[in-house]
């Protein structure tokens, strides 16, 4: 039976949907990793990294959290927390809108980087086709890999890896092993991320038949989890060069948000939204702080 549409006298516009949509407090997470890696690579600022990251700080997001409000729609009716910040909850009216906006500008901006972006490292392009594929592989019926326990964290851990690792394959780099080690960090505190964001939605998930890395192996196990990948994140910086054994310990903020919720049962699982909360305003502080580690590794090269 379909689920009756949430009454909210609160809902935004249908603009203010269509933004909602596309997170913006998360926009930055996904724009500056390209732009960091291509301006440290390649020591420029030109067409290619204005271009790409434009098309990771809006397009992307919009395409990626938008396809997903969108076939989430039914299951975050029964969500308290949608509808505000922390996602959409698109007016169905919006649905089709929503995905070709995502769509359309996205488009516009890969032709864009693959024009920019030239044959010198065609393989690029195949991790952006992988970046691409990851995006709808997560929400779109099929595939729904958001609904694969382990697979969807990782889904969305490369989510936000790739594109750091297309700015670094269009720029040239070579993949040294300590900058493997980097993204490897990089990517399992995407999982981290992931995995503790799923534990707030253990019921609701439940109750709309939706499987994740969560539900599947309990809310208190998933805390666990989290914790060991972010622990995991920062043992791996310790072996990158200097200063970037600093960025170990900014994986400590993290697990301090995540360790009051070490024991939560399921039935309390909606409370490590506090956490989650927090962890929203950590992403701040940590991605300035990186910044610091960022400019300071540069000044040493």
């Amino acid at each position: 039976m379909q689920q009756t549409e949430r009454v909210d006298a609160h809902r935004p516009s249908l603009a203010g949907q269509v933004l909602l949509s596309s997170r913006p407090l998360s926009w930055i997470n996904t724009a500056y990793p390209f732009a960091a890696a291509y301006v440290l690579t390649t020591g420029r600022i030109d067409a290619l990294l204005i271009v790409g990251t434009l098309f990771f700080l809006v397009p992307y997001n919009l395409l990626m959290y938008g396809v997903n409000d969108v076939f989430d729609y039914e299951s975050d009716l029964r969500n308290p927390r949608k509808g505000g910040a922390e996602g959409a909850l698109l007016d169905p009216r919006l649905h089709r809108t929503v995905i070709m906006a995502g769509v359309g500008s996205s488009g516009l901006f890969v032709g864009s980087m693959l024009v920019l972006g030239g044959t010198a490292h065609p393989w690029s392009w195949l991790v952006l086709a992988i970046s691409l594929f990851a995006v709808f592989a997560y929400s779109v019926p099929g595939l729904r890999f958001k609904e694969r326990p382990f697979i969807d964290s990782a889904t969305s851990a490369t989510h936000f890896v790739s594109p750091a690792v297309y700015a670094l394959a269009v720029a040239g780099a070579v993949f040294t092993p300590a900058l493997v080690g980097l993204l490897a960090a990089f990517f399992l505190w995407g999982m981290a991320s992931h995995a503790f964001g799923a534990v707030q939605d253990v019921v609701p998930d439940r109750e709309g038949g939706i499987s994740s890395i969560a539900t599947a192996i309990g809310a208190k196990a998933t805390v666990r989890v989290a914790i060991a990948f972010w622990a995991a994140a920062g043992i791996l910086m310790l072996f990158t060069p200097w200063p970037g054994p600093l960025a170990a310990l900014l994986v400590l903020p993290y697990i301090a948000a995540a360790a009051p919720f070490w024991s939560v049962t399921d039935a309390a699982s909606e409370t490590a939204n506090r956490g989650w909360r927090r962890f929203l305003a950590i992403n701040f502080v940590v991605g300035f702080l990186v910044t610091m580690v960022l400019i300071w590794w540069a000044l040493l090269r």
